[in-house]
């Protein structure tokens, strides 16, 4: 999907969870790189701008601080997911993101969205200018993630989709951590049976 500027997004497939790059032919931000090695050949001779982690989880930031090496980038993850980090990694992320943070990349931007639930720090970077929200484990078009065949916090996990997810506009194209992207839309439409299944959805799998 591009804009006039030439901004676009593409799925990284490879990893342990989708890694996604947003840019142009010049500078790319990442997304989610659970290794490194798809992530290079995707982004080619694009520079690296930053990494954003949406959460701690090691398939979402084992591979990193190696993206981020490459060309000096900034790693981003919310602070409060830093203790999940320091178990796959032995320094700190070097930016903490915030609620209403921004990124720019190619003439668009990331906004920072804390949406806590399946980790403490969970975020969703929406990106109005190209009617695109990366929702890494917060919610997927199975419903909420789980963690380890289990939610960790059910009840914040739905509300964050609710406050954060199903208020944006019904076009706009959730990019999730695991699995196919779907639409606010769909997102609306099923969330009353995600609602009724309970937590017996993190029988389904782990992230």
């Amino acid at each position: 999907m591009s804009t006039p500027a030439g901004a676009r997004i593409d799925l990284v497939a490879g990893g342990p969870a989708n890694a996604w790059i947003i840019g142009d032919d010049d500078e790319v931000i990442v997304i989610d790189p659970g290794t490194a090695g798809p992530v290079f050949d995707a982004v080619g001779e694009r520079e690296i701008l930053a990494v954003i982690c949406t959460h701690g989880h090691h398939g979402h930031v084992a591979g990193a601080r190696a993206v981020a090496e490459r060309d000096e980038a900034p790693v981003a993850l919310h602070p409060l997911d830093r203790s999940a980090w320091r178990e796959v990694h032995s320094d700190d992320p070097d930016i903490e993101m915030e609620d209403d943070g921004r990124f720019e990349v190619a003439g668009v931007t990331l906004e920072v969205v804390h949406a806590p639930g399946h980790s403490r720090g969970s975020v969703l970077l929406y990106c109005e200018d190209l009617d695109a929200a990366f929702t890494g484990d917060v919610v997927s078009e199975q419903g909420p993630v789980a963690h380890a065949g289990s939610f960790p916090n059910w009840g914040r996990q739905l509300d964050a989709i609710g406050a954060h997810v199903l208020t944006l506009p019904s076009q706009t194209r959730l990019l999730p951590g695991h699995g196919d992207e779907l639409t606010v839309a769909i997102a609306d439409k099923n969330f009353s049976s995600w609602y009724s299944a309970g937590p017996g959805l993190g029988d389904a799998g782990e992230a």
